[in-house]
């Protein structure tokens, strides 16, 4: 199967927006303190990520 771009833009923000929720819900689960604080550092991280995958797909979507 042939991807373009756009589909491998659109797969990487599925899958970073996955995990964003995934590391939220890790991070309200557990009681440790170190580890919940790093789970929520890792979902803050893959949001950063899932806005530069946006920002490439509004670019491709919008173009000037």
């Amino acid at each position: 199967m042939y991807m373009d771009k756009e589909d491998y833009l659109k797969k990487a923000l599925l899958d970073t927006q996955e995990r964003v929720r995934d590391y939220m819900n890790y991070s309200q689960m557990v009681e440790d303190k170190k580890l919940k604080k790093c789970f929520g550092d890792f979902a803050k991280t893959e949001g950063k990520h899932a806005k530069v995958l946006q920002d490439f797909l509004k670019e491709i979507e919008s173009p000037e």
